[in-house]
């Protein structure tokens, strides 16, 4: 298997079509709008070393401790490497939301059923652009792929970017998400799986009924691909797949095609490199270097390595004739806005309605990883709007594991600004009154403050939880803390 003679499709003519619906298409609007935040760097480097100098270079919070939007670099000289190593593509949110028309311009609950309810299916295609080079047999070997290890700590070479597709041939019941994967050897991956997520219960389901699980793994995909694989299956309207609500924030259906070697799964068409192989209940430990650690998780730590997990065995590698191998970093701006889009996307459609109160903007910031801390932007149009706040931050708190803090503000506040967000929060809470501890739904995974440890190293007894703050002025005081120059850009009024 050679990736040998790739060229960059940075130097090809400019790809048509939407740039949702494509890695290339994405990567030439921003070239020919913003020609400064697409470079290439020529530097030869083992694939040891890209990681940590994007994060040095260009990286953002919480990667490092620099707020700033981060470049899509083309490494063009990785050691093995045949074509372009690219990371940072989703390193701003006015870009992303550039290729997504379909995404709302502010997530509230009912531009997210909108959304939801425009969902277009993926189309068939014959003649996919991921499979004009394959590899099957002895030629398929992953340790030829330019897997980057982000530190001298990390258990080994981790797929960063990429997007498994299941589907279960019974129930017609599909999955699409991202995983952190580590090359074992020529023809093995661990897979860390979240619990609660779909394509666990579909591999539970196989394994428990004597089956293989089909399964591809898709490199360099589709923007809107990318963002509707980290919506949570659970919000979504039953049946409905992910790769659908691609199609509404693209504005065009997602193509794909079926496997080769895996009969009853799919391919992302205009992914750079595919993956096709199967789950069958093999378990081995998530380590190649014995180091204990992982790699780099999005919260900007290094994640603890785990003992037991499914191992995807893969049959064929397919790719484009000049492929571009994408990976991400783990913490930094660009997972932030994927897990934060898709995140706000998931909060709005869990949202119930509130009496005398409705929720104008969601946003989730990158000071949580895209997870941790989310932002409600409210109106209150009653007395009865006051216990909203309490309301809305135990709805959401019950709901998604992942959220550590919620911070609910009036709608004059633009929640997606990080110093608005600590403005209202200096002046429109009372931080020992309108703080809400919610012990009873437990920490955050990964979250390295909720745990026992942290606690007694405190010198605290109450268990670690989460949550909430009321940063909105009482309904009787509006009056009182209208800004004085208006909205300042808030766009609540629209």
């Amino acid at each position: 298997m050679s990736f040998e003679n790739a060229v960059s499709s940075a130097d090809a003519e400019p790809p048509a079509g939407p740039p949702g619906l494509s890695l290339r298409a994405a990567l030439a609007e921003l070239a020919g709008r913003e020609p400064g935040a697409v470079l290439r760097e020529a530097e030869p480097l083992a694939r040891t070393e890209v990681a940590g100098r994007f994060a040095r270079r260009h990286g953002g919070v919480p990667a490092v401790g620099v707020s700033r939007p981060e470049p899509a670099v083309l490494h063009t000289a990785v050691e093995g490497a045949g074509g372009p190593v690219l990371l940072g593509l989703y390193g701003a949110e006015d870009r992303l939301r550039r290729w997504l028309p379909g995404l709302p311009d502010r997530i509230t609950p009912e531009r997210a059923r909108r959304l939801t309810a425009r969902a277009l299916p993926p189309v068939r295609v014959a003649e996919p652009a991921c499979r004009e080079r394959v590899h099957t047999g002895d030629r398929v070997d992953l340790r030829r792929l330019p897997v980057l290890t982000a530190t001298p700590r990390d258990a080994g070479p981790y797929l960063t970017a990429a997007l498994v597709r299941a589907e279960d041939p019974e129930t017609g019941e599909t999955a699409l998400s991202s995983h952190r994967m580590l090359v074992l050897d020529r023809t093995r991956l661990t897979v860390w799986m979240v619990p609660g997520r779909q394509l666990g219960a579909l591999y539970e389901r196989a394994v428990g009924a004597g089956r293989r699980l089909p399964v591809t793994v898709n490199t360099g995909v589709p923007p809107a691909a990318m963002v509707a694989s980290a919506l949570g299956t659970r919000f979504l309207p039953p049946g409905l797949d992910k790769l659908a609500v691609a199609g509404a924030l693209a504005g065009a259906p997602v193509a794909v095609a079926p496997a080769l070697t895996q009969g009853g799964a799919s391919v992302l068409a205009e992914s750079e490199i595919v993956l096709e192989g199967y789950l069958d209940g093999t378990l081995a430990d998530e380590t190649v270097t014995g180091s204990g650690w992982s790699l780099p998780e999005f919260l900007g730590y290094d994640g603890r390595s785990r003992t037991g997990l499914p191992v995807l065995t893969v049959t064929a590698v397919t790719h484009r004739r000049d492929p571009v191998y994408q990976a991400v970093i783990g913490p930094g701006r660009e997972q932030s806005h994927i897990l934060g889009t898709a995140g706000a996307l998931s909060a709005a459609l869990s949202l119930p309605d509130v009496p005398g109160a409705a929720v104008r903007e969601l946003h989730q910031a990158a000071a949580g990883g895209g997870m941790l801390l989310l932002a409600v932007a409210l109106r209150k149009e009653s007395a009865e709007g006051d216990a909203a706040p309490a309301r809305i931050a135990r709805s959401l708190l019950a709901q998604h594991s992942f959220l550590k803090l919620v911070v609910v503000t009036d709608d004059d506040v633009r929640i997606s600004c990080a110093e608005d967000l600590l403005w209202a929060l200096t002046t429109r809470a009372n931080l020992a009154v309108d703080t809400v501890a919610r012990d009873e739904y437990g920490p955050v995974p990964m979250d390295p403050s909720g745990t026992e440890e942290w606690t007694r190293a405190r010198g605290g007894s109450r268990p670690p939880g989460r949550a909430a703050v009321d940063a909105t002025t009482p309904f009787a005081l509006r009056e009182r803390t209208a800004r004085s120059y208006g909205l300042s850009g808030a766009g609540h009024d629209r």
